[in-house]
């Protein structure tokens, strides 16, 4: 199982964060152990029984994206809702002839895959999402490219080659003011990967990818969602919308005098917060508090949860944390954009909840010596705040 800890032991743990992300790429051979992680019978059936429109679904070939008419036609049933239909042997001809399929967000629709992103979200602390890739031939299905996100590689089944040029522009950004320009000269690496292959490669290194070794290809690339200093200055100014100074107007008609007093004023609120030693810490704490959870409904228990010890319930999001309050006797249970209060008593299973596995209510209990009811009412109050879903009943 791909969680934080396997992730962490498999990339490096604190040595690849020091010395490896964001900064170069590593290539860990047969690492990783991908059994039940996703297979060829798991992309036919989700291509089978789901309705994925591009991009969602897409075939590339040569940096192109296929015509989607080429693959697929359009379908209506009886209440007039259309989508497009996935015809096997003209969507297997664009593939014999070199075009690669991309299945966006797999972690939506498929219970392993989406542990494993949730795994690597909490050793990496943001937020992941995971396409599968497949190629039959040598043809490049996206060309020589750079991505904006950082990214993780599994390679599933088959070979895949993977040329690397490096940066041209350091750090660029999916909003930038100028795009890098094409590498010269001969790739840094040229690499193959096998089966239980991982690679990690940082944004805006330019790679090409292609399946040259004789072999069906079928990987899967985690993008790790970058937080730069540009977005910790918008956290920074919504922090600072408390301050008179960000919430006055812009002195537009004013004299010269008034608008450099109120630059001056705004300029002396952000210095002020950025000469905080502590505001990269504080930023991370209200990122992982505050991202959105997965949109979980906790059927069919829509009045609350039962006191049954046999009902598993789990965190909606990878991140969330708990402090303690220890003069007031309390804990703080931050997570999904909301905090809660609990006694001192509780803390051993909001702690349980945060290790992100599912977990029986008796479990719960027992960690923290606790009735049945009173983790059932706990758990309740947190499935209000969208902060847990009950992910298996006692029906």
């Amino acid at each position: 199982m791909l969680d934080a800890a396997s992730w962490a032991g498999r990339l490096g743990g604190d040595t690849f964060l020091a010395q490896t992300y964001h900064r170069s790429y590593a290539h860990f051979p047969g690492v990783a152990d991908t059994a039940g992680l996703f297979s060829w019978d798991d992309l036919n059936r989700i291509i089978a029984t789901q309705r994925l429109e591009p991009p969602r679904l897409r075939l590339s070939v040569d940096g192109e994206m296929v015509p989607l008419h080429r693959y697929a036609i359009p379908t209506t049933n009886r209440r007039a809702v259309t989508w497009s239909r996935i015809q096997p042997s003209d969507f297997h001809a664009q593939l014999r002839d070199g075009a690669s399929l991309v299945l966006d967000a797999v972690e939506k629709i498929h219970p392993a895959v989406g542990a494993a992103a949730e795994g690597l979200e909490r050793f990496l602390g943001t937020s992941v999402q995971a396409n599968v890739y497949a190629s039959w031939t040598e043809r490049e299905g996206f060309g020589r490219h750079w991505d904006d996100h950082d990214v993780v590689v599994v390679q599933l089944h088959g070979s895949k080659r993977w040329r690397l040029w490096g940066m041209t522009r350091e750090a660029p950004t999916f909003r930038d003011v100028e795009s890098p320009e094409e590498p010269e000269g001969d790739p840094v690496a040229d690499l193959v990967l096998s089966p239980g292959d991982v690679l990690y490669l940082p944004r805006g290194w330019w790679h090409s990818v292609t399946a040259d070794q004789g072999t069906e290809s079928l990987h899967l690339t985690f993008g790790m969602v970058p937080h730069t200093g540009a977005d910790l200055m918008l956290w920074v100014v919504d922090q600072l919308r408390v301050s008179l100074a960000l919430r006055r107007d812009i002195p537009r008609f004013g004299s010269l005098a008034e608008q450099s007093d109120f630059t001056d004023a705004v300029r002396r609120e952000v210095a002020d917060m950025m000469a905080d030693p502590r505001l990269v810490e504080r930023w991370a704490e209200s990122i992982d508090t505050t991202d959105l959870s997965h949109a979980i409904p906790s059927l069919p228990y829509v009045d609350g949860v039962p006191a049954q010890g046999e009902i598993t319930v789990k965190l909606t999001t990878p991140r969330g944390r708990l402090t303690a309050n220890r003069e007031q006797g309390t804990v703080t249970f931050s997570a999904a954009g909301t905090a809660w209060d609990f006694a001192e008593s509780a803390a051993p299973a909001l702690g349980t909840l945060l290790t992100n596995q599912p977990t029986t209510l008796g479990e719960l209990a027992d960690s923290a010596g606790l009735e049945v009811k009173e983790v059932a009412e706990l758990v309740s109050v947190l499935i209000d705040g969208h902060a847990v879903a009950v992910v298996g009943t006692a029906l």
